[in-house]
């Protein structure tokens, strides 16, 4: 596996394209000047989150006794339905907070940043035989691009356009998709080769 590799599957799994319309549509109702403080507060717990999953994965996925197959397996589960839903959205998404409410941790943190594909991810990272370092250093990337464009989310959406950022939240989705039917697969493989 290679950082760029790595960096890049995390990207994915963060889903910053596809985040924007719903970080702008849960903010809305907040000042402009506040809404970057909290994003930016947010996407904090997020990495802080992900961190704690790739240095306790490895235990927990001992104490829960959960091989690296079957995390393979629901990773990639997890990962198809959030292709599919990311490749074919609904029309009227429920994405509002009533009124001026301030999320915290959830939703923006956890599950959209830190979602169950990337904690999943990391924790079977943990438990292969790949440099801490290197998936750190992946971690980190993908968080910065990922900061770096939910940041810019206003810009982006008079730039890109509704129309862009769905084109861009779909082909995230299709990329998804054949993330995880590999990885489903990886996980396949040493049930068949012990028949």
């Amino acid at each position: 596996m290679t950082l760029f590799g790595l960096s890049l599957t995390l990207f994915l799994l963060m889903d910053s394209f596809g985040n924007v319309p719903i970080f702008l549509s849960i903010l809305k109702n907040i000042k402009p000047e506040r809404q970057r403080a909290i994003i930016f507060r947010e996407l904090i717990l997020a990495l802080i989150i992900i961190i704690a999953f790739f240095f306790i994965g490895n235990y927990l996925l001992a104490l829960l006794n959960i091989s690296q197959e079957a995390v393979n397996i629901s990773g990639g589960v997890i990962l198809f339905i959030i292709g599919l839903k990311l490749t074919f959205p609904k029309k009227n998404g429920d994405n509002e907070l009533e009124g001026t409410q301030e999320p915290f941790l959830v939703p923006l943190a956890v599950p959209l940043v830190a979602g169950p594909a990337t904690l999943a991810t990391v924790m079977l990272l943990s438990h292969q035989k790949v440099s801490d370092w290197l998936v750190l250093g992946a971690i980190f990337i993908s968080w910065a691009a990922t900061t770096i464009i939910l940041l810019t989310a206003p810009y982006l959406k008079r730039i890109l356009g509704e129309r862009g950022l769905a084109a861009c939240e779909r082909f995230t989705g299709l990329i998804l998709i054949m993330l995880s039917i590999q990885m489903f697969l990886n996980g396949l493989k040493p049930f068949f080769a012990s028949i």
